[in-house]
């Protein structure tokens, strides 16, 4: 079982940065793909960026290619997504996931989850 604990996010002007990390528990971390997800209010939850367990496989959405980057340090068993050139549009509660095998960007084929971290932009 994998536990994840999301952090980084907070209040940041349009236009700026920052970088969220999803720091996970276990031995095994390199055999999960790992996905980051948002949530709006009133919004169901959507796909961000996906990651596979060597790096070697990496998928965004399309609208938020270019802003947004996901990264992983399986040493430190963590997996990072900076986000640049934020928009209000990009307030959400973001959200890592953990599966085993290889990445997938349907939130209900994630096994783990961690709580959260939200995310605001300021116009």
């Amino acid at each position: 079982q994998v536990q994840l604990v999301e952090s980084g996010g907070g209040l940041v002007q349009a236009g700026g940065s920052l970088r969220l990390s999803c720091a996970a528990s276990g031995r095994t971390f390199g055999s999960y793909a790992m996905g980051w997800f948002r949530q709006a209010p009133g919004k169901e939850r959507e796909f961000v960026a996906a990651i596979s367990g060597s790096s070697d496989s990496i998928y965004y959405t399309d609208s938020l290619k270019g802003r947004f980057t996901i990264s992983r340090d399986n040493a430190k068993n963590t997996v990072y997504l900076q986000m640049n050139s934020l928009k209000p549009e990009d307030t959400a509660v973001y959200y890592c996931a953990a599966r085993i095998g290889t990445l997938r960007v349907r939130a209900g084929e994630y096994y783990y989850w961690g709580q959260g971290t939200q995310v605001t932009v300021s116009s």
